[in-house]
């Protein structure tokens, strides 16, 4: 197994381990659950720039580096629901069109079949990795020795704005469009 692999693998087990300290409410753990996500998300930026710069590129990391982000963002929108910041059925929705993608995937691979994450799958990856980091970062924020207003500020983005609200529909709707192009584009190759 080369680096790149090792690397996705690495986020796989990074992504229990960075929920259950966020999930624990303790503020040092919180602190230490910030900095695995943040590893991992580096681990993501760097096993692809490596595949790339040594054509260390295999059919596993193909399918393994997806499925790494999966976990890691499953796990964090899991972590945003049990912190009641994201309603179920939206983490369901994202989680379910993770788990029937990765499963198309593997069945088309099966097929001999590669189906090759889409732009707009990737802009979606995007924009959840991004969300995460700025919620993870507020929570994190949140452990320090900060006035009054600002935690106030915070809990208020996090818990009431309308600008979050906003965010997460945006993240739900692109999760659904990309679940469904996924099909759509195995239905077309198949009529080919």
């Amino acid at each position: 197994m080369n680096l790149p692999n090792q690397l996705s693998v690495l986020r796989v087990i990074l992504s229990p381990v960075f929920y259950f300290l966020v999930a624990s409410g303790d503020t040092m753990n919180i602190k230490i659950g910030f900095l695995i996500y943040v590893i991992a998300g580096l681990t993501d930026w760097y096993d692809g720039w490596y595949a790339r710069k040594y054509k260390s590129i295999t059919k596993l990391g193909i399918f393994l580096d997806p499925l790494a982000d999966k976990v890691l963002i499953s796990f964090a929108f899991l972590l945003f629901f049990k912190l009641n910041i994201i309603p179920l059925w939206m983490v369901l929705i994202i989680i379910i069109r993770d788990v029937v993608v990765t499963s198309l995937r593997s069945y088309e691979e099966f097929k001999g079949r590669t189906l090759v994450t889409s732009y707009i799958a990737k802009i979606k990856t995007f924009i959840q990795m991004v969300y995460v980091y700025f919620i993870i970062f507020l929570l994190f924020v949140k452990t320090f020795d900060i006035s009054p207003e600002v935690r106030i500020s915070i809990d208020n983005f996090i818990y009431n704005s309308i600008v979050n609200l906003i965010i997460i529909w945006i993240i739900t709707l692109i999760t659904i469009f990309t679940g469904i192009s996924y099909f759509y584009e195995v239905r077309t190759e198949e009529v080919k």
